[in-house]
């Protein structure tokens, strides 16, 4: 009993954590727009506080760290399971060094040197966005799959289960948790780095930052900051949420 209601109160305590941070966010935006809304605006804060303008920059950016993150994934994962077969093991440190020149690299020199070979826009924000957020879902992958138990699979392969039926039933149901870390880890460096994406054309909450810096407009800075901030952390809150909902039970 003692054991049961012990993981009953650690439930408790992720899920009220969990429904705690949305409600701090509501309230960090709805004071950042009182303070904003009664704000007397000058040309150039009003031609980027409006509705329209702060709407398309945000759908921009939710547009494209989703198609990054849904990149890295449908990426990430399947290579991820290649490099941890017995057969193509010998590939893994290339694979993984590769990841890590991807992501030591910083992220606004990564965006100017693609658009300087492939020119600007989406395209090339999103193909940085990828290789740069690719290496924590990589390996997560694979350690995931690593910390399965051998007897585990050994004792599959005993029951006469093929491979793929051990890669499907037990190794990746067990290696979910790590793996969904490392997905959720990669939404918030996409969702952070994203901002970055209007230095070639690309759209997204980095523009408000950028007319803030350069026209010395704290409000406007402050403003789209907030924003990418609540946004990360909103990206976050989703991944908390996949892991405790695909995470398999009694784990």
């Amino acid at each position: 009993m003692g054991g049961a209601d012990s993981a009953l109160g650690r439930l408790r305590a992720r899920w009220k954590g969990l429904v705690i941070r949305p409600i701090v966010l509501i309230v960090v935006l709805v004071v950042l727009w009182l303070s904003v809304h009664g704000r007397q605006l000058d040309s150039i804060e009003a031609r980027s506080l409006n509705r329209h303008e702060i709407t398309t920059e945000l759908m921009d950016h939710i547009k494209l760290s989703l198609a990054s993150t849904v990149l890295t994934i449908a990426i990430a994962v399947p290579l991820g399971i290649l490099l941890n077969r017995r057969g193509a093991r010998f590939i893994k440190p290339i694979g993984l060094g590769l990841g890590n020149i991807g992501q030591a690299v910083p992220s606004i020199g990564l965006i100017v040197l693609l658009a300087l070979w492939i020119g600007d826009g989406f395209r090339t924000a999103l193909i940085a966005l990828v290789v740069y957020s690719t290496l924590p879902v990589l390996r997560n992958t694979i350690v995931g799959l690593e910390s399965v138990d051998p007897t585990l699979i050994e004792a599959a392969r005993g029951m006469g289960m093929s491979r793929r039926a051990v890669l499907g039933r037990i190794e990746l149901p067990l290696a979910v948790p790590v793996i969904l870390a490392g997905i959720r880890t990669a939404l918030v460096l996409t969702v952070a780095s994203a901002v970055l994406a209007t230095f070639i054309g690309a759209g997204g909450l980095g523009g408000g930052l950028v007319v803030g810096l350069g026209q010395n407009r704290p409000i406007l800075s402050v403003t789209f900051g907030v924003m990418v901030a609540a946004l990360a952390l909103l990206a976050d809150w989703l991944g908390l949420i996949a892991e405790e909902v695909l995470r398999p039970r009694g784990m």
